[in-house]
C-alpha cells in the first residue's frame, strides 16, 4: 500500500463527525495505525473515570485502521471485538496501537493495547474484520491529495 492510501485514511477518519468530542490524533502506517486523544471530565461516567466506551473507541478504531491500511479499494468492518478493561484513568491522554495479527483472503484479525501518557496498560483489544460492499470514496472524505 502507499502513503496516499495511508493519509487519505487518515483524513477521511478525523472528518468523521463522531469524533469531534475526541479531537484525535492517528497515524497509519502499512498494517498498523495509532489513535491518541486526550482525556477529561467530559468523557467521565459518574464514578468520575473515562467510561469503558471511550476505551473501546479507541481500540477498535485504531485496530480497524490497521486492517483498512491493507485494503485499498473499500471500507472494512469490525466483524466481532473483545475489550478487557485493565485500569482506570481521569486525565491526560491515551494512545490504541493497532496491529494485524493474521490476514487472509476475506477476514483480518487486529490487536489494540491502550495505554495512558505514563505508559502503563488501560486496556487491550482484539477484533475480526472483513471487507465491506462500501468503496472508499471522495463523498465518505477519503478522495483528495495525498
Amino acid at each position: 500500500m502507499s502513503d496516499i492510501h495511508f493519509r487519505r485514511l487518515e483524513r477521511m477518519y478525523l472528518a468523521a463527525r463522531c469524533n469531534e468530542m475526541y479531537r484525535p490524533s492517528i497515524t497509519i502506517a502499512e498494517g498498523s495505525a495509532e489513535i491518541g486523544f486526550d482525556v477529561g471530565p467530559h468523557l467521565h461516567h459518574a464514578g468520575r473515570a473515562v467510561h469503558g466506551a471511550n476505551y473501546f473507541k479507541a481500540m477498535d478504531d485504531a485496530a480497524f485502521f490497521a486492517v483498512n491500511s491493507l485494503v485499498d479499494d473499500v471500507f472494512v468492518l469490525t466483524v466481532s471485538f473483545n475489550v478487557y478493561f485493565l485500569r482506570p484513568i481521569s486525565e491526560g491522554s491515551v494512545l490504541a496501537r493497532g496491529k494485524v495479527i493474521n490476514a487472509s483472503r476475506n477476514l483480518w484479525v487486529a490487536e489494540a493495547p491502550l495505554e495512558d501518557d505514563r505508559g502503563r496498560l488501560l486496556g487491550r483489544g482484539s477484533g475480526s474484520f472483513m471487507r465491506s460492499q462500501t468503496a472508499l470514496t471522495d463523498a465518505m472524505g477519503y478522495g483528495g491529495t495525498t
